[in-house]
C-alpha cells in the first residue's frame, strides 16, 4: 500500500483512465505485429504471434508502472514466476478437469473419439493470448487501480461485472454465460491476484483453463468452437453443459470455480490483503 503522497495527476481514478490508453496502444502495436507475421498464422506461427502480443502487453504494463506511476512493476517480479506461473497452470487444468468430470458424471459429456495432438497448437496460442492480455487489463490495470481508489469490495464487484459483461459480445453468449463468467472468473482471478499481488498465477490459471477447455476437452471457449484432442458427445440442458457457449457457462463450472474463488478470497482476507477506499486510508 503506497503511503507516500502522490501528485494529483497520479490519482488512481486518473491512472485508470490512462491505463485504457496504454491498453489501446498495446492493441495497436499487436495489430502491427500481425502484419509482420505470415498470413493466417498457421501452426506454430500462431503461438509465436501470441507470445509476441503477450510481450507487447507486458512491456506496456511495465513501462506504465515505471513512467506513469513512478514505481517498479511488482506484478511482474521475475523471481516468483518460476513457482507462481506453473502453480496457476496446474490449478487451471485441475479445476476445469473437475468441472468436466462433474458434467460427465451427470451424463452431459462423454468421449467418442480422439484427434491428432496438432490441435493443441492453436489452443495454446489462444490460451497465451487470453491469459496475458485479459489478466493484464482486468486484474493488472482495472482491478488494481480501482481497488487503490475505491477499495477491494468495489474493485471486486466492478471488475467481475465488467469481465462478465464484455463476454456478452462473444459468439453464442447469453445472460447466463455473462453471469457465470462474472461469478466464477471475476471472483477467482481477482482473489488469486490478491494473494500474491502479482499476475503470474492468475495468468497461468486463465490460460490453462482455456487450454484445457478447448485443446484437451474439445469444448467451445467462451462461445468459440475449438477442436480438442478429445472428441466429445455433449448432450443435456444448457444448465448442465453450458450449451454452445461452453462448459464455463454451466452450473457445475459456476459452483466449482466460484467456490474455489471464495475460498481464495477468504485466504486473502485472513492475510490482510483487503484494502479500504482511498479516502478512508487517508484518515
Amino acid at each position: 500500500m503506497d503511503q507516500v503522497k502522490q501528485p494529483a495527476w497520479r490519482h488512481p481514478g486518473l491512472l485508470l483512465l490512462y491505463s485504457i490508453g496504454a491498453t489501446m496502444l498495446a492493441i495497436v502495436l499487436s495489430v502491427g505485429l500481425n502484419h509482420l507475421t505470415p498470413p493466417h498464422q498457421a501452426g506454430w506461427w500462431a503461438v509465436v504471434f501470441a507470445c509476441g502480443v503477450a510481450a507487447i502487453f507486458v512491456a506496456i504494463y511495465v513501462a506504465f508502472c515505471r513512467v506513469v506511476e513512478g514505481r517498479a512493476a511488482r506484478e511482474f517480479a521475475l523471481a516468483p514466476a518460476a513457482i507462481e506461473l506453473p502453480a496457476g497452470v496446474v490449478t487451471g487444468l485441475v479445476l476445469f478437469s473437475l468441472v468436466v468430470g462433474v458434467i460427465a458424471a451427470l451424463g452431459g459429456y462423454r468421449v467418442i473419439g480422439y484427434r491428432d495432438a496438432g490441435v493443441l497448437v492453436p489452443a495454446l496460442a489462444v490460451a497465451i493470448l487470453s491469459g496475458f492480455t485479459e489478466e493484464i487489463f482486468f486484474r493488472g490495470f482495472f482491478f488494481r487501480l480501482t481497488e487503490k481508489w475505491l477499495g477491494t469490495w468495489a474493485a471486486l464487484g466492478l471488475s467481475a461485472a465488467l469481465f462478465g459483461a464484455l463476454h456478452l459480445g462473444n459468439p453464442n453468449a447469453t445472460l447466463l454465460a455473462a453471469v457465470a463468467i462474472m461469478l466464477e472468473a471475476g471472483i477467482m482471478l481477482a482473489a488469486i491476484y490478491m494473494i500474491t499481488r502479482r499476475l503470474w498465477a492468475a495468468i497461468g490459471l486463465h490460460a490453462a483453463w482455456n487450454f484445457a477447455q478447448g485443446g484437451i476437452y474439445g469444448i467451445p471457449v467462451s462461445g468459440g468452437a475449438m477442436d480438442g484432442v478429445l472428441r466429445p458427445d455433449i448432450r443435456g440442458s444448457d444448465l448442465l453443459t453450458g450449451g454452445a457457449f461452453g462448459a464455463e457457462a454451466s452450473l457445475p463450472a459456476i459452483i466449482v470455480a466460484t467456490a474455489f474463488g471464495l475460498v481464495v478470497l477468504y485466504v486473502a482476507w485472513l492475510r490482510g490483503q483487503f484494502m479500504a477506499p482511498s479516502w478512508v486510508r487517508r484518515q
